[in-house]
């Protein structure tokens, strides 16, 4: 009984480390709108939650698993779309069609990911490309169910939620950084999990994890499905706030900007694609105010991070911290080897001198 006590505290100590660490972070956010009440403040965030979701998820892939996702975008606008038509359709309450939003995803994204993660490398990517732009043709194509290029038409309505009323801008603010949280946290759980760790090696060496018996396509088909129900959450929470869900969320460049949000900032640190999601949704949202080469300034923004840090700005900055912390540890003791000789007590005797 001692030795499982043992096991679990460190478990138990992470996670409540790290639901302190969400709780600060939710009363930030929370406490951000009041400190700044300005209306673009709380939907530039709104949009941060969402495309942070879609970052932070495709880093599952990416960063822990080793998977490069060229169409994780697909399962975003799933989302959108799924809860969007449920809502229109008058017969559930949010909560509902929120939760069969995110287990539709989960369904397609075992469908898909049944046959994607039997593939490697490069074939990986292309063919989760493809059922990106499969997805992407069916929205399109489906006009009389999703509105064609149009997007769906008719808007999301926002029924109360056990007496708040999302038609108010702060309650709608407030909600979606709760979802936003609890979704980061889940994340964390999972990447801290002897299932996190069993994908770290399968990242680093998957015929080593065969050999030890780890079932490698169930392992990399389970993290492709909550992978795909994470992003569907971030679909989710920008459909309800833009009240639609348009062709574009599914569309090849959205897995692109999710691919630089990860790529500026990091994918080595838990929170590095955040760091990237916030830089590139500040560029997306106020460079254009400044300048009509809003391409340019993106590419060039970009190059430099990739070219001249060769990673993410978190990882940079986590990088540092520990050689910092290294150069300290160093500093403070002894050199490996030196011997530094005890002093000698009064009256010791040396070669027949007494000192």
């Amino acid at each position: 009984m001692r030795v499982s006590l043992m096991r679990v505290s460190p478990l138990r100590a992470g996670l409540a480390r790290d639901v302190a660490v969400a709780v600060a972070g939710l009363a930030l956010l929370l406490a951000l709108p009041m400190l700044f009440p300005q209306p673009a403040l709380r939907d530039f965030l709104i949009y941060f939650f969402a495309y942070g979701l879609l970052a932070m998820s495709l880093n599952l892939l990416v960063g822990l698993t080793g998977l490069v996702s060229f169409g994780h975008a697909a399962y975003f606008a799933t989302g959108a779309y799924a809860f969007g038509l449920l809502m229109q359709s008058g017969l559930v309450s949010i909560p509902v069609a929120a939760l069969a939003a995110v287990g539709g995803t989960a369904l397609v994204a075992l469908v898909i990911g049944a046959i994607c993660v039997r593939l490697k490398e490069i074939y990986f990517s292309f063919i989760t490309l493809a059922f990106q732009m499969f997805i992407h043709s069916v929205i399109v194509t489906w006009v009389s169910l999703t509105g064609g290029d149009q997007g769906l038409r008719g808007g999301i309505p926002r029924p109360p939620i056990l007496g708040l009323d999302l038609n108010d801008a702060r309650v709608l603010y407030g909600t979606c950084a709760v979802v936003f949280v609890l979704c980061i946290l889940a994340m964390r759980q999972v990447a801290q999990s002897p299932f996190g760790y069993t994908l770290r090696m399968i990242r680093d060496n998957p015929a080593r994890a065969n050999f030890l018996g780890v079932d490698v396509t169930a392992m990399k088909l389970g993290i492709f499905v909550f992978a795909a129900a994470m992003a569907s959450v971030g679909g989710l929470i920008l459909a309800l706030f833009v009240s639609g869900a348009y062709p574009e969320f599914a569309f090849w460049t959205t897995s692109g900007e999710a691919i630089f949000m990860i790529m500026l900032g990091g994918m080595k640190v838990f929170l590095g694609p955040l760091a990237g999601t916030l830089l590139l949704q500040t560029l997306n949202h106020y460079v254009t105010i400044y300048t009509e080469h809003h391409g340019l300034v993106l590419g060039t923004v970009i190059l430099v991070i990739v070219l001249g840090l060769r990673r993410g700005l978190a990882d940079v900055l986590y990088d540092w911290l520990q050689a910092r912390r290294a150069r300290r540890a160093a500093a403070s003791d002894p050199v490996p080897g030196s011997f530094e000789p005890a002093p000698l007590a009064d009256g010791a005797l040396i070669k027949g001198r007494t000192v």
